[in-house]
């Protein structure tokens, strides 16, 4: 038998160009190999050395050493906390003469458990303290609570509730002993759970905002603003909580959608027959009604303006029918009521107009005696009444259904009253003022930059603030009354009972009697004192003062701008002269996996406790952290369990250094390791190239996290970080230093690579330590002698040597490895199984390359004894030459020539390809003559594009992924017929992983041009765009985010390349998943800092692929071209067929080839 085979052809299982217009998908370039060969036996490696490291901090029972643990054990995490507490790492520290670095922790209500919005603001404000501390700056992070007026309150009322006591059964004193009693027994809750959260707050400085010096700083702010005549008092509308007899600010008020009625209601004009009709949602406040209002234009009332309207119900009670621009034409009938003791917007025009004010309602939600008859019916009943009376009357035309948008109270759940009350206000312009012109300057940065424009418009559109509440538990008002004496008129604002007394003696005589103000300041008063009360004010003397105010960063949620951040500034302008911090980072919601916001309600609530129970405070605060500033974040277990995978990885590795470490009383071993120093050029440069790249390339990352953690872009620190860790130290790196770990002799080698790797990870603990603090102190402390902990150890140094022509060539040395793994893969050859090779390069690459010899053997499981590296092809090596051989390309300049006898059965790979060979070809012949078919294209083109259309596939990817499908709204014919699936294609076989692919067509060419514009109109599309949708099967265990990336690119491009296709006009083809088109987050950044070339982006222009290469910015909205029908349809059908052909063209350019038995 003899055997002839031609493969030196390097169309043929090439890894470069020539191999994608083959087939892209089995050619991709990959970062991750889907077949390890670390742990088998190379004929070079003994044994490895086992030698235990120690560490004083490891003895002490405080950490595990990874070299006694299987896993990082979750328990342990307290323990180290109690640790870093007990030894005052928390504290700051001035020892190195830098600026400080000072976060006011947002105050938790006292009341409050974790939640996953504590989790996220606990875990961004604890990665930028440790990151300053290990900085060196002094670093404070101030921790204290909110002793959350109403909130507090009702839990103590249903304390007492329960036991049987009312609140008025109670004196005030005697309700404030009990909260108090409440406070210290269950108010350190929320506290302990933040300390499992891993926060390195200064505990000794925390605060409680009813401290004595915090309540001094409250009553000296309200004597202040009231001394320059910004707090006053008066009748406003307010927002008022009838349950819990107090006003209420704006952010406790919470606006749902309900389903409601719209009532219909004659008002008779005086003197006149005829009559308007008024549509309200709230017909029980027609008895506060002061005026009819219409818009001026509206032709239908215009002869009525100026004239008196009846009120019904009230015994002929007369209003003027005003004219005002501002009344809505459409809406109901477009005849407004005016009723502006109940209703905000009514409120305002009547203070414009100088209309007066009807209060119908008391303080529990009954109507009052300006109601008449209805007078001690509750609202709601009242209403019900009124109608059934109205239609009794004829004065009810109808009511109809309508959806309300309903004010509840956040923490009582009733409906909140629009009410005239007798409150405090804080006249806010002059102070929005200085805090709008303290962003202008520069003097304030909000992060990210398009919440200013909301902190502005906010601002420039302030209301006074009401500052008073209805409550016990809070800080009473510091104003006191006179016996007998006006109220509004006639008071002492002190600072005490005393003072306030002298006050009044002072001023009405010995024998005035005083008495306080019952009612206590709203919790955000205090709040908004918060950055500078906690540091002493007013006494500016302190020394917490002194030095650390103004602080640095306040981070807090986004939905907390106005009602906290904008008030803080204000304040801190107004009693320090200096804005209280420099920078305002906002974070984002946490959602559920599906984007939704978390609620009892959905059952989609994930509890922090929980979590970290069962993935670790690491991998919880890890994921968190991995969001955009301001962007929300959908949470879900895959994330999690990723992340406490990279734990685990990070655990092993930690194993792996210490394991290979010299034994400690090997001295001489050890004075080599600290020897090697890396930090000079030279030093670096004479590394072998293993560890020249990979030093080289932690230099690069510790400029670029460092630089990220200075612009407070965290997730991109943690991608960065991750992905060095993972892909190119422990993918890599570790493999490659086993060739030295493991052999016999060459001590200096050995110890270099021990240093390397000591070096290398113990940078990567102190990067990664802001965001895992847990895991990465216990690997530190298992590290042969730390001379302090890793928590206050000092940063990485930037600006360390590093050499990129040593990272290209690693490069290349990774292409050649990926290469022959992908071919070994793509034969199946047996993982322990050694094959030789033929290494084609250049004298310089053939020099690099054979000097790591050793590791390229490990790496790709070559027979170490049968490696040759040559300048040209090679020729005859025994029993194999370069015709019977798998030729592959790794990159330019640098080949491969393996001997297929080597691996592969020749008699077994004929007959698999034969048989999948006559598979395919049955499937091509069919496509084949689909396209040739003329009816097909006539016929078959109008139908397809209907079923494409209308399809659930079709309407499902109208909600995430295609661009053009049909949307609510679409009046698309043939909207009742039976749906249709689109065509399935055949799946694509990618290294061992499926891929299922569907086709999508833009058909806007054969549409109406109404379905046009409805499937365009939401997206902010045009007609032209053809979406292709990769469905990968089991991807996610075999490829990363930037391997699949990339396997799309190379699709595309592979289409491009096989079908030279020329169409009447051009076409667009784009990747869409998820609705991105952009490059994941995952790819790496250039030396430059800025994206790899493959980036798209929807924000402002569509980079999009014009085939092969070639890319084109198309600016959001511009026309693209579009192509004919015939083309439309022409293309479909050539994708389709690709994903058989390029099998059986591979099979095409085999068949002549295949060995002949003889």
């Amino acid at each position: 038998m003899i055997l002839q085979m031609t493969l030196s052809s390097p169309f043929l299982l090439s890894s470069c160009s020539s191999a994608h217009r083959l087939n892209p998908l089995l050619f991709s370039k990959r970062r991750h190999c889907p077949i390890k060969f670390s742990h088998f036996p190379f004929h070079l490696l003994t044994k490895p050395r086992l030698l235990t490291v120690a560490s004083a901090a490891t003895e002490n029972g405080v950490f595990t050493s990874p070299e006694n643990a299987k896993s990082f054990d979750f328990s342990s995490e307290e323990r180290i906390y109690n640790w870093w507490e007990s030894q005052g790492f928390f504290k700051p520290t001035f020892d190195r003469g830098s600026d400080p670095f000072v976060v006011s922790m947002p105050p938790p209500n006292v009341t409050g458990s974790l939640h996953m919005g504590h989790a996220m603001f606990v875990t961004l404000e604890d990665i930028m303290v440790r990151y300053n501390r290990m900085k060196g700056r002094p670093t404070l992070w101030l921790p204290g609570t909110d002793h959350a007026g109403i909130a507090t309150q009702l839990v103590v009322e249903k304390m007492l509730a329960s036991e049987g006591i009312k609140r008025t059964d109670l004196s005030r004193d005697e309700f404030t002993k009990r909260v108090w009693e409440w406070k210290e027994k269950y108010g350190g809750t929320i506290t302990n759970q933040i300390k499992r959260l891993g926060a390195s707050c200064d505990w000794t400085r925390e605060r409680f905002t009813l401290d004595e010096q915090l309540s001094q700083s409250v009553v000296e702010a309200f004597i202040k603003l009231h001394e320059k005549g910004l707090i006053y008092q008066g009748s406003y509308l307010v927002n008022w909580s009838p349950n819990l007899q107090t006003a209420v600010s704006d952010l406790e008020v919470e606006y749902s959608e309900e389903p409601g009625t719209l009532y219909h209601i004659k008002y008779r004009v005086a003197g006149q027959s005829d009559f308007l009709t008024v549509a309200t949602t709230r017909p029980e406040t027609l008895f506060g009604d002061v005026a009819i209002a219409v818009n001026p234009k509206d032709d239908r009332y215009s002869k009525f303006i100026g004239k008196m309207a009846i009120v019904p119900m009230t015994y002929g009670r007369h209003v003027p029918i005003i004219a005002d621009k501002h009344v809505d034409k459409d809406f109901g009938t477009g005849v407004l009521k005016i009723s502006p003791g109940h209703d905000h917007n009514d409120y305002y025009l009547a203070r414009k107009l100088g209309l007066p004010i009807l209060n119908v309602m008391n303080k529990d939600g009954t109507l009052n005696e300006v109601a008449g008859l209805y007078s001690g019916l509750d609202r709601f009943e009242a209403r019900k009444k009124l109608w059934s009376e109205l239609e009794e009357t004829g004065l009810a035309i109808k009511k109809e259904p309508h959806t309300l948008r309903v004010p509840r109270s956040q923490r009582g759940g009733e409906i909140i009253e629009p009410l005239v009350s007798k409150q405090w206000f804080v006249t806010m312009e002059p102070l929005a003022e200085k805090a709008l012109r303290a962003v202008e300057k520069g003097e304030l940065t909000i992060i990210p930059e398009r919440f200013e424009k909301i902190y502005n418009h906010w601002l420039s559109n302030i209301k006074d603030w009401c500052i008073s509440r209805q409550l016990w538990w809070g800080h009473r008002i510091p104003v006191w009354y006179i016996v007998g004496k006006n109220c509004e008129e006639d008071y002492i604002v002190a600072r005490n009972a005393d003072e306030a007394l002298e006050k009044a003696r002072e001023k009405y005589g010995k024998n005035v009697e005083i008495y306080q103000d019952p009612d206590v300041l709203d919790t955000w008063f205090s709040s908004a004192l918060w950055p500078f009360s906690t540091l002493g004010w007013p006494d500016v003397s302190s020394e917490d003062f002194k030095n650390f105010y103004p602080t640095t960063m306040l981070e807090t949620g986004h939905d907390i701008l106005f009602f906290w951040v904008a008030r803080m500034v204000m304040m801190g302008i107004e009693f320090t002269g200096t804005v209280p911090f420099s920078y305002v980072y906002l974070h984002g919601l946490i959602r559920d996996s599906q984007g939704r916001k978390m609620s009892k309600t959905l059952g989609n609530v994930i509890d922090p406790l929980d979590t970290i129970k069962e993935f670790g405070t690491d991998a919880l605060r890890f994921t968190i952290s991995l969001g955009t500033a301001g962007q929300d974040l959908n949470l879900s277990t895959e994330r999690l369990t990723a992340n406490k995978a990279f734990t685990n990885k990070l655990w092993n590795a930690g194993k792996f250094v210490l394991q290979n470490m010299p034994s400690q009383t090997d001295v001489s071993a050890w004075e080599a390791i600290r020897n090697c120093k890396f930090d000079k050029e030279e030093s670096v440069l004479r590394l072998p190239l293993p560890e020249c790249w990979v030093v080289s390339e932690l230099h690069v990352l510790i400029d670029m996290v460092t630089a990220s953690y200075d612009k407070f872009f965290f997730g991109d620190v943690g991608r960065e970080i991750y992905d060095f860790f993972w892909s190119d130290f422990a993918d890599w790196y570790i493999e490659a230093s086993k060739a030295r770990l493991y052999q016999s002799g060459a001590d200096s080698a050995c110890s270099e690579a021990q240093a390397v790797l000591l070096y290398v990870f113990k940078n990567v603990l102190k990067l990664l330590h802001p965001f895992m603090p847990f895991v990465t102190e216990e690997l530190w402390q298992a590290l042969p002698d730390p001379k302090e902990a890793l928590i206050v150890s000092p940063w990485p140094q930037t600006s360390l040597p590093r050499f990129p022509n040593s990272i290209k060539k690693f490069e290349n040395f990774q292409a050649l490895t990926r290469a022959i793994r992908n071919a070994r893969a793509e034969y199946s050859v047996e993982p322990a199984k050694r094959i030789s090779a033929s290494i084609v390069a250049s004298e310089e690459v053939i020099q690099y390359i054979s000097n790591e010899k050793e590791v390229l053997a490990l790496l790709s499981r070559l027979d170490l004894q049968n490696i040759h590296f040559t300048d040209s092809p090679p020729g005859i090596y025994k029993s194999w030459d370069a015709n019977q051989s798998v030729h592959l390309v790794a990159s330019e300049g640098l080949e491969a020539y393996l001997p297929l006898a080597d691996m592969v059965d020749i008699s077994a790979e004929v007959e698999r390809l034969s048989k999948r060979l006559s598979k395919m070809q049955v499937e091509y012949d069919g496509l084949a003559a689909r396209l040739s078919s003329q009816k097909l294209l006539t016929c078959g083109l109008l139908q397809y594009a209907y079923n494409l259309h209308h399809s659930p596939v079709c309407r499902e990817s109208s909600r995430g992924c295609c661009p053009w499908g049909s949307r609510k709204g679409s009046r698309s014919r043939g909207e009742d017929k039976t749906h249709q699936e689109p065509v399935s294609f055949p799946k694509i076989l990618y290294s061992g992983v499926t891929i299922d692919f569907t086709i999508y067509v833009d058909v806007s060419a054969i549409l109406p041009r109404h379905d046009q514009r409805a499937s365009c109109r939401d997206w902010g599309t045009t007609p032209g765009w053809k979406c292709m949708e990769l469905v990968r099967t089991g991807m996610g265990q075999v490829l990363t985010e930037r391997e699949q990336w990339r396997l799309d690119l190379g699709f595309i491009n592979g289409v491009m390349a096989l079908y030279e296709i020329e169409f009447s006009r051009p076409f667009v083809v784009s990747i869409l998943s998820e609705r991105r088109v952009h490059a994941p987050r995952g790819l790496k950044r250039g030396k430059d800092g800025a994206r790899g070339a493959n980036h798209l982006t929807t924000k402002d222009k569509r980079r999009v692929y014009l085939g092969g290469k070639k890319t084109v910015e198309v600016q959001a909205g511009e026309i693209l071209p579009i192509l004919t029908p015939r083309d439309e349809y022409m293309l479909l059908l050539k994708l389709a067929l690709f994903a058989v052909s390029a099998d059986a063209a591979l099979l095409a350019v085999l068949k002549p080839r295949l060995p002949q038995v003889v």
